[in-house]
């Protein structure tokens, strides 16, 4: 848009918090060394959301990892390797060849993973015709799946727990979204159902747990108006959505 053992994945810029916060630069070889596992350690996936970007706080991989870390009474090393403005394919690609993510995600117990919003960003081309945008559903449903499937082999070995999160609206949201106008909303709830759907779908085929953070934002039904949860943009989760998003998160971990 514009976080036994546990794994969670997320896709995110990193904004400054507890743990080693970091944006790292792809790397063509992916490391074979081995490394040592963290089962107190929280590795974030994904894009601006999980990055905290607009947000000026600690976003929610920090947040979570910070009171599971009170939970435990040790802390959780967090390693926030989400990036604002990453779609399915940058993520894919980090797990595929940068370095220090592979290693992150190697030696963690907790990954977080929320990606998918990027590739279906809104476009003065496309406007609010929904069929412009539905072409890259399908290639964000392989890259979710080849992104659990690395996350799995570079964590064989150890019991972990991958855990999706999907999204409140891939646009703008509350009344930055009504002030667009009904085709706006329409589209976008339509394409956020759209994204979350294989989210949902993919958490579920691999046994990995799933984070409804529309349901978190929005309520049961849909009804709830989740601007106090929104940054000045619109777009981004500020502090209080980033607390939401924890609490949801560290539901579904201890569930």
């Amino acid at each position: 848009m514009g976080p036994s053992l546990v794994l969670v994945m997320v896709l995110l810029t990193s904004c400054a918090g507890t743990g080693g916060n970091r944006t790292a630069a792809p790397a063509t070889v992916p490391t074979t060394a081995p490394v040592a596992l963290d089962p107190a350690a929280l590795t974030a996936l994904g894009d601006s959301v999980p990055a905290g970007s607009a947000c000026g706080c600690h976003p929610y991989p920090q947040l979570t990892a910070t009171d599971l870390g009170q939970e435990r009474g040790r802390p959780v090393q967090t390693w926030n390797d989400a990036v604002g403005g990453y779609t399915s394919t940058d993520v894919l690609q980090q797990v595929d060849h940068d370095d220090q993510v592979i290693d992150d995600v190697r030696r963690s117990g907790i990954v977080l993973i929320e990606v998918g919003a990027n590739d279906v960003e809104y476009s003065s081309s496309c406007g609010t015709t929904l069929t412009c945008y539905t072409p890259a559903l399908p290639e964000i449903e392989a890259n979710l799946r080849d992104i659990d499937t690395r996350v799995h082999q570079l964590t064989a070995g150890h019991a972990v727990q991958i855990v999706f999160l999907d999204y409140w609206n891939v646009w703008l949201g509350g009344h930055y979204a009504e002030a667009r106008g009904p085709d706006y909303v329409a589209t976008a709830e339509a394409l956020t159902a759209d994204v979350d759907d294989l989210i949902r779908t993919e958490a579920r085929a691999s046994g990995s747990r799933y984070v409804d953070l529309l349901t978190a934002f929005r309520g049961p039904d849909r009804a709830w108006d989740e601007t106090h949860l929104l940054a000045p943009d619109g777009d981004h989760p500020n502090a209080a959505g980033h607390r939401r998003i924890a609490d949801a998160t560290e539901d579904v971990l201890t569930s």
